[in-house]
């Protein structure tokens, strides 16, 4: 890791990659793994950093992540005994990190499973219920496979109440969903494949129930306060005070978390149309509808790039929602500095991007916002990013390819941190 006063002195030539930050330490838990996740958070990376908080002297009691995703650090936190309060603004993210941090009785699961099971056998589907489904619904579903989903479905919320196992029930309903639809297998864009089989659902349904109760013997209950909302950080009006804030920010000109999720978020009522949820991403495109560019309101790494993307002639949609994610993040640093108790540390992983040849700097912005917040001990590390983790090319579809002839993604991730006081 190098110290940086200065964004002047932010040499990357002199940015070494860190092997401490590429070792993975050991197999993640089971737990980690029972939703699919785009971009995930490395376990391992999560569990460094509060190694690396803790050899720094950081005096760990709480732990947070304001842009939780599906709850990585708050599973390896609780995991060491840490109280954790984490946020993020999607709802079908929010409710994977509830499900990964909760503690259950597996005598519990097995018998609502059971219920479910017992449900399904005397379940009577109203009529016409696949044709007057939600419309993106039949696009994505053949009408034998929607109808069992919709069984299913129906029998988690007359069986469970309302809380921990009705969500976690949920949770495992909804990581089957790609995979019993027409989504083109391991695409990163929503599309279609014309040529996808009708899927088993009870039978993926059954393979994810016992995934998770397998992941459940793997952890050992840990008496911790564990609090994951479904909000906007940048609204939140109270914020709680923490010594630790492990996050990765979502990349501009990166994912649609809401259309990647979409398939959940209509099964489970979160929204009639998904694209109602793409309001207040940060990094959305969707973003900055209403949004005014104030070039002021940018630090000096913002406007150099917001600069070079409008002299190449990138659209203006995409100009004004690079500067809403790069004003949105330094607010965010801002807001994270209330946070922290007075020897706490902000510890961030993120990426740089690419728009035609112009290198979107997210690693020295957010330098440069540490810097401008008040921020002391600013380190930077680089680690590299496993090909078993991410392969670093994508073809024409969206798919991630080994072929050195298509499209080359990010395949490097820059460490930051800083402290208000040491």
């Amino acid at each position: 890791m190098v110290q940086i006063n200065s964004v002047e002195e932010l040499d990357y030539r002199k940015i070494n990659v860190d092997e401490e930050w590429n070792d993975c330490v050991g197999n993640e838990l089971i737990m980690h793994t029972i939703h699919a996740y785009p971009a995930k958070f490395p376990a391992f990376i999560a569990w460094k950093a509060l190694n690396y908080a803790e050899k720094e002297g950081v005096q760990i009691e709480k732990v947070s992540d304001i842009f939780c995703g599906c709850g990585t650090v708050a599973l390896e936190a609780k995991m060491r005994g840490y109280s954790f309060w984490g946020c993020d603004i999607n709802p079908v993210a929010t409710l994977i990190a509830k499900t990964k941090s909760n503690t259950y009785n597996l005598d519990e699961i097995t018998y609502f499973y059971n219920q479910i099971l017992e449900n399904i056998k005397k379940c009577e589907l109203p009529p016409n219920v696949y044709q007057e489904a939600n419309d993106r619904l039949k696009y994505w579903y053949y009408e034998v496979t929607y109808c069992d989903l919709y069984k299913l479905r129906q029998a988690i919320i007359e069986e469970i109440p309302d809380g921990k196992y009705r969500e976690a029930f949920e949770c495992i309903f909804s990581s089957i969903l790609k995979a019993c639809s027409k989504w083109l297998t391991k695409s990163i864009k929503p599309q279609v494949d014309s040529e996808k089989k009708e899927i088993d659902v009870m039978l993926q349904f059954d393979k994810q129930i016992n995934k998770f109760i397998r992941a459940l013997s793997e952890i050992k209950d840990k008496d911790t306060h564990i609090v994951i909302n479904c909000e906007n950080f940048l609204a939140k009006k109270e914020l709680p005070e923490t010594d630790l804030i492990i996050t990765s920010p979502p990349y501009v000109t990166s994912y649609e978390y809401a259309d990647l999720h979409q398939l959940s978020s209509l099964w489970l009522g979160y929204a009639d149309d998904y694209r109602e949820l793409r309001k207040g991403s940060i990094g959305s495109v969707y973003n900055s509808d209403n949004f005014m560019l104030d070039a002021q309101q940018l630090n000096n790494t913002g406007k150099e790039v917001i600069d070079a993307l409008e002299n190449i002639g990138m659209p203006n949609s995409k100009v004004k929602s690079v500067a809403r994610y790069y004003i949105d993040m330094q607010n965010a640093v801002k807001r994270c500095k209330k946070m922290l108790t007075d020897k706490g540390m902000l510890f961030l992983v993120v990426g740089d991007t690419e728009y035609k040849g112009v290198k979107i700097l997210n690693s020295k912005h957010l330098v440069e916002s540490l810097l401008d917040s008040g921020f002391q001990d600013i380190k930077i590390g680089k680690r590299t990013i496993s090909k078993r983790i991410c392969i670093p090319y994508r073809d024409e579809k969206g798919k991630f390819s080994k072929d050195k002839s298509k499209r080359k993604v990010y395949h490097e991730e820059f460490i930051i941190s800083g402290r208000l006081s040491t």
